[in-house]
């Protein structure tokens, strides 16, 4: 008997982050942690897909609504109809004219897309007895190509290019998945450099991240110059002349601040400046980058795959950072990962938050098995917060990505979290 999409079961999900000040930074000091979650439950109890939007807290219910406005295109579908065919099913999402219209493919829409979308994977890999890395592995460059939506791609990158990218990475392929199951995948960590954080905190973590065998760390800038220059030096000595420190101001700056900025900790050597200014503001990414020697990172808060595009084609970043619940999932992602690949780009994705190391830790491997076959100059932010709430939690030794070898995307929050940390009425809100 074929089994039927039932249900969009969705929670407000926050976590009261804001307390010792995880996740603070110049543009957002008093963040929650928090996740728009989503169940699509089927006719079968057991199976089930789980998926989610990162927010930082209030707004979360807005996302909430936008994810159960999905449920007329998928609540009655036959499942086996939905899942084989996951680039008419994304397409049917996105191009959903009255949905469309408040975006058009960006914002809260767009990315409760992402959230059913990525649920939708997360159901598919476990009905298949794969982590999802493998599974998209595992596809042909044919099947690939059908995911992708090349709509206002064209003049950068057709099928036939994409499907070239796929069919030149498929020599090789078993060879890298045994590559990545025996050594991980390079990592980096965000959790020092919290712009709420003490000096001797931020040195305490700093020296902790070395032991733990990172060779990168991150911090928030853009509050004061000379608090940033103090604690760029608090950091380089804790970790040493070898460890790279990179830097993200989070949207802080106009250009010449930004430019200005950098040009005086350029003597800190930083790695990378993340989110100088604007997300939308591709020119003004171009000016950056040709104004400085710092190299630019940027992708996090990018709407959809049209700008990624043009941030390629203006040469305005040298790393892409994709984030997994920031556009429609990972039809989209896929296609930024081979627009990334065209253009010559490394990509280092976003993560941290809630979940989004667990998300993005499988697009990351997908690349490297099946699209860039390289590891060079690619690095996964980690964040060592809230891990504990997941099934089956992102796993780090000695600076590294451990491979998932459990079925699925490695979404799902457990039960218990799911009742405690419900807002308003779960347990952790009820007692504030």
């Amino acid at each position: 008997m074929s089994l039927h999409i039932t249900e969009l079961d969705c929670a407000d999900l926050r976590f009261p982050t804001s307390a010792e000040s995880d996740g603070s930074d110049a543009m957002n000091p008093d963040p929650d942690y928090s996740a728009a979650y989503v169940i699509v439950r089927t006719s079968d109890p057991e199976q089930s897909g789980h998926g989610f939007v990162f927010t930082i807290g209030r707004g979360n219910e807005v996302q909430s609504a936008a994810i159960q406005a999905l449920a007329p295109h998928l609540v009655g579908m036959d499942l086996d109809t939905v899942l084989a065919e996951m680039g008419e099913t994304s397409r049917r999402l996105v191009h959903d004219s009255q949905l469309r219209w408040l975006g058009p493919e960006k914002g809260v829409m767009h990315m409760a897309i992402g959230a059913v979308i990525n649920a939708l994977w997360d159901l598919k890999a476990r009905r298949a007895g794969l982590p999802l890395w493998q599974l998209l592995a595992e596809m042909s460059p044919e099947e690939l190509v059908e995911l992708v939506d090349f709509r206002y791609l064209t003049d950068a990158l057709t099928r036939e290019e994409a499907l070239t990218i796929l069919t030149d990475a498929e020599p090789g392929r078993a060879e890298r998945i045994e590559q990545l199951r025996a050594g991980g995948y390079p990592a980096y960590t965000t959790t020092p450099g919290w712009l709420g954080y003490s000096d001797e905190k931020l040195a305490r973590l700093s020296r902790e991240a070395v032991a733990d065998g990172f060779s990168q760390i991150k911090l928030k800038v853009g509050g004061n110059l000379a608090d940033d220059q103090r604690r760029m030096a608090i950091a380089r000595a804790a970790v040493g002349p070898d460890v790279r420190i990179a830097v993200d101001a989070n949207q802080r700056w106009d250009v010449p601040d930004a430019i200005a900025w950098m040009n005086a900790l350029a003597t800190h050597q930083p790695y990378w400046i993340e989110e100088p200014t604007s997300p939308d503001d591709i020119l003004g990414h171009a000016a950056i980058r040709q104004a400085i020697s710092t190299p630019v990172a940027t992708g996090e808060h990018v709407h959809n795959r049209v700008m990624f595009k043009q941030l390629l084609q203006a040469d305005a970043l040298d790393f892409v950072q994709i984030d997994a619940t920031r556009v429609a999932g990972v039809n989209e992602n896929i296609a930024i990962l081979l627009l990334a690949r065209k253009y010559g780009k490394p990509v280092c994705p976003h993560a941290g938050g809630v979940g989004l190391c667990e998300l993005v830790q499988h697009l990351s491997m997908f690349d490297f098995v099946a699209v860039s076959g390289s590891m060079q100059d690619r690095v996964i932010e980690y964040v060592d917060h809230l891990h504990e709430h997941f099934a089956t939690p992102a796993v780090i030794r000695d600076g590294r990505y451990l491979v998932p070898s459990t079925p699925g995307s490695s979404a799902e929050i457990v039960p218990l979290t799911r009742q405690r940390f419900r807002f308003p009425d779960g347990e952790e809100w009820s007692d504030r």
